[in-house]
């Protein structure tokens, strides 16, 4: 019995061992492969290698090459190109802050290459799509509900690319993107104005339907701006610019619910009659 325990207590640490040993040498192993990619790649080499782990959605892969890349050879074609496209890895792998700051510093160090115009559109992406959130995405008409700097930055960040870059590629995608988000800021404006309105704050519901038919002309909520005049303006005990806004709301809008409601003076045989 004495022998066997002890075979049996050999064999055990002989397994502990080879397992031991084998943990080593893919820890070496796996120091080999970062040393490769840190200092015995060249710069083609390290690109490729992140363009192989971009191509393949391995954002993760792609960063830690492209970083590797800027890091051993911090000049170079390779070098200009992967900062764009570590933007864009930054951008899929949910780090949009990491994403616009290589973008800005593109931009800054390399103002005349070739695809400055689509660092431009991608800083728009970056800021339109943290305008767009997992919700919105569902819901969209609860987008005018949040904060909209990003819209904002994202509206001018298009608005640079077709000032700049008239003709680049990227421009019709961009003025698509822009209308969307002019709607969505006019819409946030009126939400706003109809919120001072219901706080009786008329003053304050004046200046922000003011301003959102003033900026954004033309967009689909401006009826609803025009309504929050009428209303505040008569709280306020202005009749004539009510009636002003009311005259502008007619004109513009004459379906409007609004308007529909202010011409229909029932009568009283009229309200007995329930059926139009």
């Amino acid at each position: 019995m004495h022998s066997s325990s002890r075979f049996f207590s050999n064999v055990r640490w002989t397994q502990i061992l080879a397992l031991t040993m084998l943990g080593l040498l893919l820890c070496v192993s796996g120091c080999r492969k970062d040393k490769d990619l840190q200092g015995e790649l060249s710069a083609e080499e390290l690109y490729q290698k992140g363009n192989e782990a971009l191509n393949n959605q391995s954002w993760g892969r792609a960063i830690g090459a492209y970083k590797a890349l800027q890091t051993r050879y911090p000049f170079g074609r390779y070098t200009e190109q992967s900062m764009v496209d570590l933007a864009f890895a930054y951008y899929k792998y949910g780090e949009p802050e990491n994403a616009l700051s290589t973008l800005d510093r593109f931009i800054r160090t390399y103002p005349t290459h070739p695809n400055v115009d689509y660092a431009y559109y991608l800083k728009g992406l970056v800021n339109y799509s943290q305008n767009l959130g997992f919700l919105e995405k569902l819901m969209p008409e609860r987008v005018q509900d949040r904060d909209q700097s990003m819209a904002i930055d994202a509206f001018i960040d298009f608005s640079e690319l077709i000032r700049r870059f008239p003709d680049s590629r990227y421009v019709p995608d961009a003025r698509q993107r822009m209308i969307f988000l002019r709607n969505n800021l006019s819409a946030y404006e009126v939400a706003v104005a109809q919120y001072y309105l219901r706080r009786k704050a008329y003053v304050a519901a004046v200046n922000r339907a003011r301003y959102a038919l003033e900026t954004y002309p033309n967009t689909p909520h401006l009826s609803d701006a025009l309504i929050v005049l009428v209303k505040a303006y008569d709280k306020l005990e202005s009749p004539e610019l009510s009636e002003g806004a009311m005259a502008v709301l007619a004109l513009n809008y004459p379906d409007n619910y609004f308007v529909l409601g202010k011409k229909k003076k029932k009568s009283w045989a009229d309200r007995l009659w329930p059926f139009d």
